[in-house]
């Protein structure tokens, strides 16, 4: 101890004291940076969090080990065996666990339609059905789809038949270089699902996470009108110019 601290009588390891905030002031206390607002709720949130662990831990010890064991199932690091429902058939993959339901659906079910863009979410260039919801097939594991109906564009088709959805983009000359044309057409038949009629509002929002970089946006729109049995907006009639004389070159022969 200096000898500073013996005169003033101070300990250098004890604690600052607790600063009680100015009346007046904003509720801070200067230096310190605790209130007594902040320091009640602070217990108040360490009381609930206690209490939340504590019926945790009740609930796990109210069962029994063999119980425990039969519901905690663990997958991997091998490759394992995935039954899953693929366009109404069911077949059984061998994948690693942390495969991507994009991976399994392109790789051992060799079913290609579905396009791997962004590989992060963002682009619906992997967009399937699963359980009738559009999900993006990039971010969701193999494994999390087993026991659901999986659609892909290559399902949409019966036989020799196209979906309606199909033969509008056809129609409607709805792509340019196709490649986000899968999701965008599993998008439409989501969309379909859930609004039979949808107004133009619906199918900007229902479309709104795919993205089309060759800008077929409106022919797109048109196909999803029609596809629905609503009429489709046309161009204006452009107004028949006169035909004009031919005019004769001047100092031509």
């Amino acid at each position: 101890m200096s000898e500073s601290s013996e005169s003033s009588g101070t300990n250098e390891n004890a604690s600052p004291p607790f600063i009680e905030p100015t009346s007046g002031g904003s509720g801070q206390c200067g230096a310190a940076g605790v209130s007594r607002r902040g320091f009640i709720q602070t217990l108040g949130l360490s009381s609930a969090a206690a209490a939340i662990g504590a019926r945790a831990d009740a609930a796990l010890a109210a069962k029994s080990p063999s119980q425990a064991d039969a519901e905690a199932t663990v997958l991997g690091p091998d490759a394992v065996a995935m039954p899953l429902t693929v366009n109404g058939s069911r077949t059984t993959v061998t994948a690693e666990v942390g495969a991507t339901l994009l991976e399994v659906l392109r790789g051992p079910l060799a079913l290609t339609g579905s396009k791997e863009v962004c590989d992060r979410g963002s682009c619906g260039g992997c967009s399937v059905l699963v359980d009738g919801a559009l999900v993006t097939s990039c971010m969701m594991l193999a494994v999390d789809a087993i026991g659901c109906e999986v659609t892909t564009i290559e399902g949409l088709a019966q036989g020799d038949r196209l979906d309606p959805i199909q033969e509008s983009f056809i129609r409607h000359d709805a792509l340019q270089c196709g490649f986000c044309t899968p999701g965008l057409v599993m998008a439409c038949k989501a969309l379909l699902n859930h609004h039979p009629k949808p107004s133009m509002d619906q199918i900007r929002k229902g479309l709104s996470g795919n993205i089309c970089r060759c800008g077929t946006y409106t022919n797109i729109f048109n196909a999803v009108l029609e596809a629905s049995g609503q009429p489709v907006p046309t161009d204006a009639a452009l107004p028949v110019l006169p035909a004009s004389e031919p005019t004769s070159r001047q100092g031509g022969t």
